[in-house]
């Protein structure tokens, strides 16, 4: 049930607004559709999901994702509003499968090796915990895990760790990876269907999809995160795994998070078929953000 409160008269800061955004990414996980319109603000003293003609809300937000300030609004709270408030909306009636790159300003998101640390600023790794807090699920495949051993929670900012979704179709990881033995959330490991009788990792679900071709299935691979229950799904990584999902059409946005450095060699970002027109290329609506040094590119890939 949306509350209904009276006026506040303090104007939220960047820290409110992230614990506003929060509020309502645990109230739409518990509503069958977003409404149209709707309020964030205090509901006694606590961020919440108002109504939209609440005096109390300091922002009236619309299921499209767009808002409007109703209290005086930093710089700094309105780019978190303008970022993350769609995001915040994935739910059942709303589905959201966004993927994040960081990179070079020539493109490269790791060494020829696979070091990838340090691309990008510290910024952008506050980004990267923010987006795992608003998801459901995070997804990550086999050579993102082997190379990074990545934690995949939310270290940096408050909020609720995701669902870890690794994609090893072949079964190449080792138990021993941190992220299969650190409990610090519900990790799953998607393979191809006829490898899961084999074990897996202690406290680790192994799922079996179908092969497409040479990959996994990944429209079944997103069903089955949605009939769980999770409608927010955050593509970390890698640059393959990101490429297949924007050439399947399954994303929703893309963010590629640019910062100035030049590498020179190493492995590719986005990676799709040869085309033989740059009208063929994708241009897609999009928002700069400032990170630091770096910026972000969001990207939206469909209404």
């Amino acid at each position: 049930m949306i509350a209904h409160r009276q006026a506040t008269e303090n104007p939220p800061g960047p820290e409110q607004v992230w614990l506003l955004l929060l509020a309502l990414r645990r109230a739409v996980r518990t509503l069958p559709m977003v409404p149209d319109r709707f309020g964030l603000g205090l509901d006694a003293g606590q961020p919440a999901l108002l109504s939209a003609d609440d005096p109390a809300a300091w922002v009236t937000g619309r299921a499209d994702g767009s808002w409007t300030a109703r209290a005086p609004m930093s710089e700094t709270g309105a780019e978190l509003l303008d970022l993350y408030l769609p995001v915040a909306l994935a739910g059942r009636s709303r589905p959201l499968t966004v993927a994040h790159l960081g990179q070079s300003l020539d493109g490269r998101i790791a060494t020829t090796n696979g070091v990838s640390r340090h691309i990008n600023g510290p910024e952008n790794l506050t980004h990267l915990h923010r987006m795992r807090a608003l998801c459901d699920a995070i997804v990550v495949g086999a050579g993102t895990v082997e190379c990074d051993d990545p934690q995949l929670t939310t270290r940096r900012v408050a909020g609720p760790h995701p669902v870890r979704v690794v994609l090893d179709p072949r079964r190449r990881l080792g138990a021993g990876q941190g992220l299969f033995q650190d409990r610090a959330a519900p990790t799953l490991l998607v393979c191809d269907e006829a490898l899961t009788n084999r074990p897996g990792p202690d406290h680790v679900e192994v799922i079996g999809v179908p092969r497409d071709g040479r990959h996994l299935d990944l429209p079944e691979i997103v069903r089955r995160l949605h009939a769980r229950g999770l409608y927010g799904v955050f593509i970390e990584g890698g640059g393959l795994t990101v490429s297949a999902f924007l050439q399947a059409g399954l994303l929703d946005r893309l963010q590629i998070a640019v910062a100035p450095l030049i590498i020179g060699s190493g492995r590719p970002g986005i990676t799709l078929p040869a085309i033989k027109d740059l009208s063929q290329g994708l241009r897609p609506p999009h928002r700069r953000h400032a990170m630091g040094e770096d910026v972000l590119f969001d990207c939206r890939l469909r209404p």
